[in-house]
């Protein structure tokens, strides 16, 4: 009777483990998110440099929490949710804070309208990622992805400290360049995912060696590389559709030249 009992609480133990959740990939995504709230009081104590590196390093930990989960095969329901709402507090709610509070207030209504913009895109934006998820195209996203856009208001606010100009008051390109991200989060430009980028399999030699180069570059001059590299990722959407669209004309062109010249039995 005893071991009986016993046999049936250790099914009942098993069944618990099994509806519990992973550690690893939830603790660095619950490091996400306590940077993106660092940021937001960082932000409202006017600390605004510290605010900008707490969404960088939520960047990073973003950045590892789904790669880990994916090479652990500690993948689940749960943590998608989970990562989701923490992108929404770290690379939503806490870059309108800290652009809002360092640079769009003088703007007034215009400000904090763009600020709201950013915020309300973002979890647009993770809303239909996470409706899309199983749809769309692996190789790139759909839209200019929350993270990448938080880096860009983060890494403007590095530069700016690092030209020595703490303050952006009236400065219109920060304005613009916040409707700018907004509406890309939201927009259908493709954007290169990454995740060929794998830690578990083999890899060109060549690009080990540039990614070193480039994690000596960012060494040498943070402020600016990182700015440069998050604004070159930005504009990488547009300017590949910009590409993809002339280069469909053209052989849209090239055909159509190619049939008239069938039709009419001439050729060059």
């Amino acid at each position: 009777m005893i071991d009986n009992e016993l046999e049936e609480k250790g099914k009942r133990g098993k069944k618990k483990i099994k509806k519990g959740v992973y550690l690893l990939p939830n603790l660095l995504t619950s490091a996400s998110l306590f940077g993106g709230f660092y940021s937001i009081v960082a932000s409202l104590d006017g600390k605004y440099e510290i605010a900008a590196i707490a969404i960088l390093i939520a960047a990073l930990f973003d950045g590892i929490d789904g790669r880990i989960a994916r090479i652990t095969g500690t993948s689940s329901k749960f943590g998608m949710e989970y990562d989701s709402l923490s992108d929404l507090v770290s690379f939503g709610l806490a870059p309108g804070v800290l652009i809002f509070t360092w640079a769009l207030r003088p703007f007034g209504r215009y400000g904090w309208l763009a600020a709201f913009l950013y915020v309300v895109c973002s979890a647009l934006r993770l809303a239909r990622f996470n409706v899309q998820v199983s749809t769309i195209e692996s190789k790139r996203f759909n839209g200019l992805p929350v993270p990448a856009a938080a880096t860009a208001v983060a890494s403007t606010v590095l530069l700016f400290f690092y030209l020595g100009q703490v303050y952006a008051s009236k400065h219109v390109t920060v304005l613009v360049l916040v409707y700018l991200l907004a509406l890309l989060m939201v927009s259908n430009v493709k954007y290169y995912s990454f995740r060929e980028l794998s830690l578990s399999r083999r890899m060109p030699f060549r690009l080990l060696v540039g990614l070193i180069l480039l994690l000596i570059v960012i060494a040498a001059e943070p402020q600016m590389m990182i700015f440069m590299l998050a604004l070159g990722y930005v504009m990488s959407g547009p300017v590949t559709m910009a590409y993809e669209r002339r280069k469909k004309l053209s052989h849209a062109s090239t055909r159509h030249e190619q049939k008239v010249a069938r039709e009419t039995g001439y050729h060059k």
